[in-house]
């Protein structure tokens, strides 16, 4: 998807937060980085996302696309045409080895290799744009995270329905104190990224245009199987590579839930139902949190996903009367009401007679991608850095980890990054690179 808007990070949402009230965000003062007229830029990923995210960023008369890594060739030649000038690697490692003076980058591969391009260009002091989920285990959000604070780099995680109007007025009217102390959410997804099947025992060629080896970066090795089933999208089913429906999704529709409730990292998270086979995520998850409260909730507040074919109870539903459930969004319950929240429509505020003269915020959108270039460029800041997406993806991944134990609470310790309950479910926290691809600090 793409998106013109743009909304706001934990340092917006704690200045909200403490005013109490829902406006919009102002990034002014605090650069990243000093003022440059033209950015060169590289991207990893050539079509696809990649190519919407390059065409957003290019938008930009700041903005240069000087080279792009792409594992298949037949995906480039969109690229070649619209950017003769580029320059187009097949190993990225190859691109950031040659390619010195990049000021900028989008990351926009499979979710498997988020973390170790992401992290290789931020150690060149590359400033990053990286798609959601900024990574595929907590441990390499959590270290993203701290490189990218420690140099001090412009970051920006590709939620850019962050900045849509319609997720800014769903913080502004939750922080405002619309709905008064908020308890619960409900939210969810009518996409299947799963699969219950096995995988096929079969070896099939690799096309000549795609460097398998490449593709599969720091996965292990295995065969390669034709007919779409890994390359170029069904990647999202597969435990290995993707993070299914719920790293897929979760981190666009709880991202204003995170933004309007400033919520940290969760004290315990329990599947109850999605659970993997030995390579697929599992479809229909429903997995529930607990978090601490902050000023707009009670004391805790839960939040509940689901996907696939599950969705909230039927006393849930009930509570937006006899509207349709949309295919995805989310429903927020406080102490003075409801917000109903379907995704990247109008929220609405329930029930409707007491909120007959509440007038709605309108804070208005937000350009996600051209905020990135111009906070690159020392004009601003941007509203999902790596200080707010890293927590975000750490609390949807766990999400993700807790469907492998459904049936069980498990108890999270985010500053020891530990499952204090359950041994087994910590050796999914990281995962171990395969030989020749590890990359330092991952």
């Amino acid at each position: 998807m793409t998106s013109n808007s743009r909304l706001s990070r934990r340092a917006a949402l704690k200045t909200m937060a403490a005013a109490g009230i829902g406006v919009p965000f102002v990034f002014s003062d605090m650069a990243k980085a000093g003022p440059n007229d033209t950015l060169n830029h590289a991207s990893f990923g050539a079509s696809g996302m990649a190519l919407a995210d390059i065409g957003s960023l290019t938008a930009s008369k700041h903005v240069r696309l000087v080279a792009v890594a792409e594992v298949d060739n037949n995906r480039t030649a969109e690229v070649r045409k619209r950017f003769p000038n580029a320059r187009v690697y097949q190993d990225w490692r190859e691109l950031l080895d040659k390619e010195k003076g990049l000021t900028s980058c989008n990351v926009s591969t499979p979710d498997h290799m988020h973390a170790p391009i992401t992290m290789r260009a931020m150690q060149q002091g590359i400033h990053v744009y990286t798609q959601k989920p900024l990574t595929q285990t907590i441990y390499e959000a959590r270290q993203l995270t701290r490189v990218a604070r420690e140099r001090k780099l412009v970051t920006q995680m590709g939620i850019q329905i962050h900045s849509h109007a319609v997720h800014r007025t769903v913080v502004a009217a939750i922080q405002g104190g619309a709905i008064g102390k908020v308890r619960e959410v409900h939210s969810w997804s009518d996409k299947t990224w799963g699969d219950r099947a096995a995988r096929p025992d079969r070896n099939d060629p690799v096309p000549a245009n795609l460097s398998w080896d490449m593709w599969l970066g720091v996965a292990a090795e295995r065969n390669f199987l034709g007919g779409g089933y890994y390359h170029p999208g069904n990647w999202r089913k597969r435990l290995d590579f993707g993070t299914g429906t719920f790293g897929d999704m979760g981190c666009h529709i709880l991202d204003p839930v995170f933004t309007a409730l400033a919520l940290t990292a969760p004290l315990s998270v329990r599947a109850e139902s999605g659970a993997p086979n030995a390579h697929n995520w599992g479809l229909d998850c429903q997995v529930r949190y607990t978090f601490p409260g902050t000023k707009v909730t009670t004391d805790r507040v839960s939040l509940t996903w689901y996907d696939g074919a599950a969705r909230p109870p039927a006393e849930v539903r009930n509570l937006i009367g006899k509207r349709n459930l949309s295919g995805q969004g989310s429903l927020y319950i406080g102490a003075d009401g409801i917000l109903y929240s379907p995704y990247i429509a109008a929220p609405i505020l329930l029930p409707e007679a007491r909120f007959a003269d509440y007038k709605m915020p309108q804070p208005g959108g937000q350009n996600h991608y051209l905020q990135f270039v111009e906070a690159v460029r020392g004009n601003g800041r941007t509203s999902t850095s790596f200080d707010y997406s890293g927590n975000l993806t750490e609390s949807v991944l766990l999400g993700c980890l807790a469907t492998r134990f459904t049936k069980t609470t498990l108890e999270w310790d985010a500053a020891k990054m530990q499952v204090t309950n359950n041994k087994d479910a910590n050796e999914h926290v990281r995962r171990r690179y395969r030989k020749r691809w590890e990359v330092n600090g991952l």
